[in-house]
């Protein structure tokens, strides 16, 4: 570096030299390049009086030794306006990258949208969980509240103007049934029947039956709650209204199939 700078210094001064040397007399000169002599070890082309030239007759040096100063003095790279700097790169094969297959660029591409993109899905991952969460949550508190009703419910002595306490009732509904069927008493051996069906979904099975439930409103909670049950629920409750407020005859051998069936359909479920 320091041999560099003393370098162009010598040559800065031998283009001074020259300057000086076209703007004053030979004696002038002589004068500069005797004094930047030491300094200067490139060759500037000035004509001593000792070494007379061509063109000396008159003190002042020709254009073909200012020329030769001028490229001297442009061929030193430290006096240069511009430099040329070689660096190393990649070189990219375009073979190369046609020779890659479609779907791996197509893979590279996706796993590039996905780092781009990783903020949105954490967002996107966020708000699902937060989602399915709130569904766990709701269907946890509707549980614990349906059990929680259900808990607090007290069974009615009676619905609308029948008593379903058990101690009311015979131990055998349907054959007592039965037997009031066979002596004319129809309307009382029904009674019996549909009371007997209420007394045993609201005592033994826990359905929410309350003192103004219609015959629609048991069919539908006795539905809801033993749908293997249904099918005996709804045929001594359309017995029952068709006689009873429809006036209407029933066949004695659909009575006597409600009678018999009764302990077997509203019995309690097996642990």
């Amino acid at each position: 570096m320091r041999s560099r700078l003393e370098h162009g210094l010598r040559a800065s001064l031998a283009a001074a030299a020259l300057c000086l040397a076209i703007s004053r007399p030979v004696a002038a000169a002589d004068h500069v390049a005797a004094d930047y002599a030491d300094d200067a070890d490139i060759s500037v082309g000035i004509v001593s009086a000792a070494q007379p030239a061509a063109g000396a007759a008159n003190g002042v040096p020709d254009k073909a030794e200012i020329a030769r100063a001028i490229e001297t003095v442009k061929a030193d790279p430290n006096l240069a306006t511009e430099r040329t700097i070689k660096t190393l790169r990649w070189k990219q094969s375009e073979t190369r990258s046609r020779r890659t297959p479609t779907w791996l660029r197509w893979l590279a591409g996706l796993f590039g949208w996905i780092g781009d993109s990783t903020r949105l899905l954490i967002w996107v991952a966020a708000l699902g969980l937060a989602g399915l969460l709130a569904v766990y949550l709701t269907r946890v508190l509707s549980t614990r509240l349906a059990s929680s009703n259900h808990d607090l419910f007290v069974v009615p002595t009676h619905v609308r103007d029948l008593d379903i306490r058990p101690e009311s009732l015979p131990a055998d509904i349907g054959a007592a049934a039965r037997h009031l069927w066979e002596r004319g008493e129809q309307r009382a051996a029904l009674a019996l029947l549909y009371r007997g069906m209420l007394s045993r979904l609201a005592h033994v099975h826990g359905v929410p039956i309350l003192d103004s439930s219609t015959e629609g409103d048991c069919l539908a909670l006795a539905t809801t709650r033993l749908p293997d049950r249904s099918d005996y629920i709804g045929r001594l409750v359309r017995v029952w209204q068709r006689f009873g407020y429809g006036r209407q005859s029933v066949e004695t051998t659909a009575v006597y199939s409600l009678c018999d069936e009764f302990a077997t359909a509203l019995r309690a479920r097996e642990s």
